[in-house]
């Protein structure tokens, strides 16, 4: 496999990877603001908080990861 095929296999990895992030900050989003909704901000709630900031950490880091990756592939 040639090194420009091994980047779009990495590339497309990556685009799955972040798919799935988003899906856990989507739906940890949504728990966070229905219990806050509600008035329950116990354990639960700011255990998501802590999920979302590392969600998005995690996001940013894999989507620069990515472009980093994308913006090699114009030189190769």
């Amino acid at each position: 496999m040639g090194r420009i095929d091994e980047q779009k296999e990495l590339i497309g990895a990556l685009k799955v990877y972040l798919g799935f992030v988003l899906a856990i900050l989507l739906s940890t989003g949504t728990g966070v603001s229905r219990l806050y909704g509600n008035g329950e901000t116990g354990i639960l709630f700011w255990l998501g908080i802590v999920i979302l900031i590392c969600g998005i950490i995690v996001f940013v880091l894999v989507s620069r990861k990515m472009h980093k990756l994308i913006s090699e592939l114009k030189d190769l």
